[in-house]
């Protein structure tokens, strides 16, 4: 079964709903059979890299609150946080464009790191006092320490049109799914759960999904004796037929 995840690194219930989801996994009892795929979601596409603000601020100008409310809302989130046993930084983070790590998420999929790399990432974002936005070298160093090849990641970043397709590609299938937020969780393209839901409602989900999983029907002439295309190789060798 595969569970596709579409996550934003400045979607602090990204942060959040992962970490519930991966609970529900450890406890399911398929669990070495879920494939996870993490897609590409930029909560705010389009921003220039260099343009960079508190989250406060952004909070404050993007939805019309009041300082007061953005900052119980950073509270609030940091309380969810450590419930989930996660780091949360209530005060001083940045906020920017996550177009270059969604690119270097795609090259660490290619490389079997991506899963690494996300963790990483969130972690900087919302528990490291050192921005992850607008410097490239910053995103060297969490790429190296997610097990990425540092000129690898170099040249990623040096390139806008590295993964930029893949990228685009991830957002488009969202709004085809009808995502308009994230964590946006896909079970086996028949199950959509939206939002940093609780555990227990991932583990209905997983338990939903698997057991409703269509099993394989066969279509052939039903001959028995080899005829009409029916010969077929398996663990014991292939047989031959005997003129």
């Amino acid at each position: 079964m595969r569970v596709e995840i579409w996550s934003d690194i400045a979607c602090p219930w990204c942060y959040v709903g992962k970490a519930r989801f991966e609970k529900a996994l450890r406890d399911f009892p398929h669990r070495d059979e879920v494939e996870v795929v993490h897609r590409s979601f930029e909560l705010d596409p389009g921003r220039a890299k260099d343009d960079i603000q508190p989250v406060i601020t952004m909070l404050t100008g993007k939805y019309g609150m009041s300082a007061a409310q953005a900052e119980a809302g950073e509270d609030n989130l940091g309380a969810q946080a450590a419930a989930e046993g996660l780091d949360y930084r209530t005060r001083g983070r940045d906020h920017g464009s996550t177009f270059d790590m969604h690119r270097l998420l795609h090259l660490a999929k290619e490389h079997g790191r991506q899963e690494q790399l996300l963790d990483v990432l969130y972690r900087a974002n919302f528990a490291e006092e050192r921005s992850v936005f607008g410097e490239d070298e910053r995103l060297v160093e969490l790429a190296v320490a997610a097990g990425l090849d540092a000129d690898a990641a170099r040249a990623v970043l040096a390139d806008p049109e590295a993964y930029a397709a893949e990228v685009r590609a991830d957002e488009r299938e969202a709004a085809q799914l009808g995502a308009n937020g994230v964590p946006f969780f896909v079970l086996d393209r028949k199950f959509g759960v939206s939002g940093a839901q609780p555990a227990e409602v991932f583990a209905q989900a997983l338990t939903q999904a698997f057991g409703e999983r269509a099993p394989l029907k066969s279509v052939d002439s039903g001959a028995t004796d080899g005829a009409d295309g029916a010969d077929a190789c398996g663990p014991d060798g292939c047989a031959v037929p005997q003129r």
